[in-house]
């Protein structure tokens, strides 16, 4: 005799893990029902039985937001790899599939977009042109969250970027230099001592940018004694210096000549000059491994034209 167990409930289905992984990255079940074109009761159902069959709470539900529970966000974590593999599963069984054909999510810190996009753009219409990018510019810490969540498929960042379940490949290494008015007294210094800084009046990135911070690890005495002020881009605090507010300290990718301001004179440090390293990161289970190799050959490439 054959006897067939019949469960009380289904066990869990992708379904249920993509209801999760929308939340999680819209924090609003409203919208992350909406992203899955189903209605917002179906949604809530399926995370609830999952949330019984686990017997755990993935979600904090209040008035005005959702947040993942800390098992919530290892859970979270999990649906994403499963989800990449089931991917992968289909991306297997399409014999001649094209890694290079589709859109491309890619996080850049603000201090790295403006300047390296122009760079890599060309370069892969060339080299992959059925791979539009479709580009995300935020912090390191809102990068890393939507990395994980599977909100964006790769990230180019400054090291350190120690993130569990994240692959990491050095692009390349970024040089400081210092960008001052046209008639300040350092204009015509052939280069300057990063100490120097804590004597002037110094604009920086809001706080939270990773320039920012890499700057005053440069200099410990500017955050003692300098006096620093805010801006809330590269761009701004270029044309601020160029106003005679103060000085500030770029990335080399920012000092090129296509963003030559000519009220500002940009001035090397002295050997070695204070650098970054950037590397693109992106997730182990990711699947398009063969774009990942193709961003990273158009960087390089693009680092190379600036050098």
């Amino acid at each position: 005799m054959h006897i067939l167990y019949k469960p009380d409930k289904p066990p869990m289905t992708l379904i249920e893990l993509k209801f999760v992984v929308a939340v999680a990255q819209e924090l609003n079940f409203r919208r992350a029902a909406e992203k899955c074109f189903v209605t917002q009761p179906a949604l809530s159902l399926g995370i609830k039985k999952l949330e019984e069959e686990l017997n755990v709470s993935i979600f904090e539900r209040s008035r005005s937001e959702v947040t993942p529970t800390e098992v919530g966000a290892k859970i979270i974590e999990q649906a994403n790899i499963v989800l990449e593999q089931a991917a992968r599963l289909k991306e297997m069984a399409k014999l001649g599939t094209n890694p290079l054909h589709g859109l491309f999510k890619l996080g850049m810190i603000h201090s790295v977009g403006p300047y390296l996009l122009p760079e890599i753009i060309p370069i892969l219409r060339h080299s992959a042109p059925d791979m539009p990018l479709e580009v995300e510019e935020n912090l390191t810490a809102n990068l890393e969250t939507q990395l994980r969540n599977g909100v964006i498929d790769a990230a180019i960042i400054a090291l350190p970027f120690n993130v569990p379940g994240i692959q990491i490949e050095v692009l390349y290494d970024e040089a400081f230099k210092v960008v001052v008015p046209l008639d300040h007294h350092w204009a015509t210094r052939k280069a300057i001592d990063p100490v120097e800084l804590s004597d002037e009046k110094v604009l920086l990135l809001n706080s939270g940018h990773c320039f920012s911070n890499q700057v005053t690890q440069a200099c410990p005495e500017l955050s003692r004694k300098g006096e620093i002020l805010q801006g809330n881009s590269l761009e701004t605090i270029r044309n601020m210096v160029a106003s005679n507010l103060g000085i500030t300290v770029l990335p080399a990718s920012a000092t090129v000549e296509r963003y030559q301001n000519p009220l500002v004179r940009v001035v090397p440090f002295i050997h070695p000059a204070p650098t970054r390293r950037i590397a693109i990161a992106w997730r182990k289970s990711f699947v398009r491994t063969a774009a990942i190799e193709k961003l990273i050959e158009s960087v390089r490439e693009a680092n190379q034209r600036i050098q």
